[in-house]
């Protein structure tokens, strides 16, 4: 049961992280997501890459949730980008409605991250 809890933690921290991607597609979605008006090119292309990175980050999320042994590496990495985010948000703060609802799919990813920590360290060894 722990391994299905574990992965299916993983699953939704992906799933977070995936979103991005519609801004590969359409760059009206992508400003909907943030409530930011992307009309520079400069920042077009920063937040399309924005949207790679955190499809890549995504990805190896979903697949971690399938392989326990990368599982270390995937929680690891999901905690410095959520972290970093929070942070980073916190720190600069007055940011708009949009933005607040990302800070607090990372706040509830984060509370996911660190109860499948815990469930992989209550885990028996099978």
């Amino acid at each position: 049961m722990h391994e299905r809890a574990i992965a299916g933690i993983l699953l939704v921290v992906a799933a977070i992280h995936l979103l991005p991607l519609v801004g590969l597609i359409s760059l009206d979605r992508l400003s909907a997501m943030y409530g930011v008006s992307i009309t520079d090119n400069n920042l077009a292309i920063l937040m399309r890459h924005r949207a790679v990175t955190f499809g890549l980050l995504g990805g190896f999320f979903a697949y971690a949730a399938c392989k326990p042994s990368l599982q270390p590496l995937a929680f690891t990495a999901a905690f410095i980008s959520i972290t970093s985010f929070l942070y980073l948000a916190a720190s600069v703060g007055g940011f708009n409605e949009a933005i607040r609802r990302v800070v607090i799919a990372d706040a509830v990813a984060m509370v996911a991250l660190a109860a499948a920590v815990l469930l992989c360290w209550l885990k028996p060894d099978s």
